[in-house]
Formats: C-alpha cells, structure tokens, sequence
C-alpha cells in the first residue's frame, strides 16, 4: 500500500512492484530419462500379463488355503464315513487307556490283597463276574465306595472296606480313585501293558522278553437271562443261601431211577479243603451212578468257598451246587448219582479255584 498523507486507507493505491523472473523448477522435474518411454503395445501386453499372473497367484494361494482348512475340519472330525477317527475322539481314547494302566497298578497296590489278583475275590466280594458288572459294579456305585467306604453297601459300621478318598481321611485323590474305576471297568476286547508305577514305562517280562499285558474283566457281549434277578446291593446277601440246589438242577441221567437226588450219600467220602482262595487237591475220584459225600473244610477265616459241580468244563452244566458258606468251617455235602465222565468242581464266588472230578 502506498503512504500518502491527506488519503484515507481506503484511498491509497496499492505500491507497484518490480517485475521478476520465477524461480528456476527443474530440479522438482523428473530425469529426462523418465520422459522418454512410451505406452507402446508391448509395454502395455507385459502390464497386463504381469497382472494376470498376479491373479493367478491370488487364486493359487485361495485355493492352497482353502484345502487346508477343510483337511484340518476333517482331521479334527474325521472323515466321513468313518475313513478316519477325529483328533478329539482320538485323544479320548488315548487318556482313557492310560487311566485303565494307571488303574492297574493302583488296584494291584491297594485292592488285590482282599478282591484278588483278578478280581476273583478273597477277603472281599469278587469283582470279575459279569452279572456284578453288567450293572451292579457301576462307575457311580464304585466311586462310591471308594469315597464312602462298605458301610455304604451293607450298612456295616465295622466293614472291612475301608475309606479311600482323600476327601474322607483316604490315601488316594480324585484322580486315582477315577483310574481304578477306568480299571474295573475295562472291556476284555482290549489289551493294556502293565507300566511302570514310578516311571511309567513298559514292564518286560524277563522270560520272554516281551511286554507284559493284561485285558479287562467286562464282556461288552454279556447280557443276563431274562429271569435274572438284580444283584443285591450287600454283596453278603449273595451268601445267604441256606439250601442246596432242587433236584431238578441235575440232568435225569444223574441219579437212578425212584431214589431222590438229594438223597445222602451212603458210601464214598471225599475231603476237601480251601485255603488262601485254593482248593488242597486238583482232582477227585467217585463212583459212577453211586450217592457220594464231599466234606469240605474251609480254611479261610472270614472269606465265602462252596464246591459246585458242571459237567465238563467249568462254564459247562451245573449239575450240583454246595452251599457258600464262610471260614473256618466245614460241611458236608451230599451229592447225587453222577454217570461216569469227566467234571469240574469249582468255587461258586472264586472262579479261579478249580479241579477236576473223575466218576468212573
């Protein structure tokens, strides 16, 4: 603005200036190099190849993660039609057959002493028997006696079966309790090796050189009679029978024709005796079509023995069965007329006591 004096502001004329050349901008222009190419045809083909390769490699990379995800789905699931089992499924079976191996060993250290190496019984109630674990044994009824203690089966407050929980005052926790029922309750379809307490390793057998194994006690398969009564809830009810079997439990060969089959025996005497869960002999001898006697003397204070008779085999007929009765004790057993062949006696609560009873 110009300063003039006498004039208002807005009077003044604004000063002239000089003209002057702009500054030089080449330094802010781009190499004269970068001017001379061209959008020729070629240049333009490679642009667009250039392109289509990158799509190509978009797609390569959708389709290359799109494959993984549906292998990982289906690993985790499995495929369809049961090609494969699920990660999941997998591991499942894989903690519980480590459960039933830890199982092992517990019961071994803290259970066979009264229920028997393999569960066959002894100072307690046998464990193995299919009819006890259909449904009797169940997880729940086991937890809780191993929580409880056997008051809470026969209401016994002086009962053998002591508390086993750590939450009652018991050496073992939550953890192992579940590992012996996983034990228990182990299907006999599978085998298990027998591990290392401490360290959890195989256990070698040192005469064969192979891994010692073991299967479970319960049949998937079995199913009881349909006129099968429930098991009772005190294992000690299963002892209170007071007679022996109805003549109607021997086949009509067993014993001549208008003499009775529980008729007493007049003539042969057998003796046999039980003691630590074993029978004193593995054979006996008796006449053919001829009453006999077995006095049996069981030897186990506190522990139920009988003597029963099946025709062959132990799983064959039974065709006599001894009052179950516990020790020390003896009774004498009055059994029918037999035709000649070979039998087995067997204890009724104790599978594994066996022999073999010849009438000739």
């Amino acid at each position: 603005m110009t300063d003039q004096s006498g004039r208002e502001p807005e009077e003044r004329l604004p000063a002239t200036r000089p003209e002057a050349a702009p500054p030089s901008a080449e330094r802010f222009s781009a190499p004269s190099s970068a001017h001379a190419g061209t959008l020729t045809p070629d240049r333009a083909a490679r642009i667009v190849r250039q392109s289509a390769d990158a799509r190509f490699v978009a797609l390569l990379a959708v389709v290359v993660v799109g494959l993984f995800v549906a292998l990982y789905y289906f690993y985790e699931l499995g495929f369809p039609g049961g090609l494969t089992q699920s990660r999941m499924s997998a591991e499942t079976d894989a903690q519980q057959v480590t459960a039933v191996e830890r199982g092992y060993n517990l019961y071994e250290a803290n259970c066979s002493r009264c229920h028997g190496v393999n569960g066959e019984g002894g100072i307690g109630p046998t464990l193995n028997r299919q009819d006890k674990l259909y449904q009797h044994l169940n997880p729940a009824y086991i937890h809780t006696m191993l929580t409880v203690g056997g008051r809470y089966a026969c209401g016994d407050p002086n009962s053998l079966m002591p508390v086993w929980s750590n939450e009652n005052g018991g050496p073992l926790n939550y953890q192992q309790i579940a590992d012996i029922i996983a034990f228990i309750r182990a299907p006999n379809t599978q085998t298990f090796v027998v591990r290392d307490p401490s360290l959890f390793t195989p256990v070698i057998d040192p005469t064969t050189g192979q891994e010692k194994t073991f299967t479970g006690w319960v049949d998937p398969t079995y199913k009881p009679a349909a006129d099968a009564t429930p098991f009772p809830a005190c294992w000690k009810d299963e002892f209170t029978s007071t007679s022996s079997p109805s003549p109607s439990a021997a086949p009509a060969s067993a014993s001549p024709s208008g003499s009775p089959a529980s008729s007493a025996a007049t003539g042969t005497v057998l003796k046999l005796s039980a003691q630590n869960i074993a029978y004193d002999t593995a054979s006996l001898d008796a006449p053919a079509n001829q009453p006999f006697q077995i006095q049996f003397t069981n030897n186990d204070a506190g522990v139920p023995h009988n003597v029963s008779i099946h025709v062959g085999t132990a799983s064959g007929q039974e065709v006599f069965k001894g009052d179950i009765f516990s020790g020390v004790a003896t009774k004498t057993y009055d059994v029918p007329a037999l035709p000649a062949g070979t039998y087995t006696f067997v204890c009724s609560v104790h599978p594994n006591m066996t022999g073999t009873l010849t009438i000739k």
